[in-house]
């Protein structure tokens, strides 16, 4: 059998929420165009990630990527803190 190297799904969002043990909440932003009248618009989708060591807080910027489902809704797994929040 050969082996299939793949590269994870990554985003970059803010956190939301960490109130939860080892899990946080990441808003992931994005701009799509508007089919029609051609402006960009925010969009806007919050995803579930595990956070090992807990070691996110609200407001910081993170990278995520897709992982095996850990949980019902958790499928990221955190990867590196960006920036801290103030």
């Amino acid at each position: 059998m050969s082996e299939q190297t793949t590269s994870n799904r990554t985003l970059q969002g803010r956190v939301v929420s960490d109130g939860m043990d080892k899990s946080i909440t990441v808003l992931v932003e994005r701009r799509v165009k508007h089919p029609i009248y051609g402006k960009f618009v925010r969009r806007s989708t919050k995803v579930h990630a595990h956070d090992e060591t807990n070691e996110c807080g609200i407001g910081d910027v993170v990278v995520v990527e897709q992982c095996r489902p850990l949980s019902k809704t958790k499928t990221w797994r955190l990867v590196k803190v960006v920036e801290k929040a103030s």
